[in-house]
């Protein structure tokens, strides 16, 4: 934990708004992308950060100063994330349809790969899809993904490998890869 974090959160629980804004804006991006990739709607995430920076000033008083800001911020994120999820019974709307459309059809299979990818990763279990993304599209270690899922290191091992499998299941199902020849 660097002393920059403690006492960034020092002037946070002192309610000085240029350290509120500053930890905002170091963690606002991840926070973002990471309820983007869980929630898989863009309006749905940005209603969600909101519900998570309210949650980190609340909360910034419990927060362990010896351990690192950044996994427990995305610990609250995933958290937010599931409870969201949980809550809602949502209907696709014509809106969300109109943003997935492309224009011109893709000159490779790589966007067809891609949405297969989201499609898979949207029928896995929530806490597989948050370790997939924390560790695929975030780069997080296991220890921090660890940190912020609050399991232990073996068990995120297993998600991930668990949430791996169900993914490349899915894509041979849809014959978006084949099974290599065995030796």
């Amino acid at each position: 934990m660097s002393a920059d974090e403690a006492a960034l959160v020092q002037r946070c629980l002192r309610g000085e708004g240029p350290a509120i804004q500053a930890l905002v804006e170091r963690f606002q991006a991840e926070v973002f992308g990471l309820c983007v990739r869980l929630l898989n709607h863009r309006h749905d995430a940005e209603d969600v950060v909101q519900e998570v920076f309210l949650r980190v000033f609340r909360s910034l008083r419990r927060w362990d100063s010896s351990r690192p800001l950044k996994p427990w911020i995305m610990g609250i994120t995933v958290n937010r994330c599931r409870t969201w999820i949980s809550q809602r019974v949502r209907r696709p709307e014509l809106a969300d349809y109109l943003q997935e459309t492309a224009a011109d059809a893709p000159a490779d299979d790589s966007a067809e790969l891609l949405h297969e990818i989201h499609a898979a990763l949207s029928e896995l279990r929530p806490e597989y899809r948050s370790v997939f993304v924390l560790f695929h599209e975030h780069g997080q270690p296991y220890e921090e993904i660890a940190e912020a899922l609050d399991r232990p290191v073996g068990t995120i091992k297993t998600w991930l490998h668990r949430a791996r499998i169900e993914v490349l299941d899915r894509l041979r199902r849809r014959g978006m890869v084949t099974e290599l020849p065995q030796p």
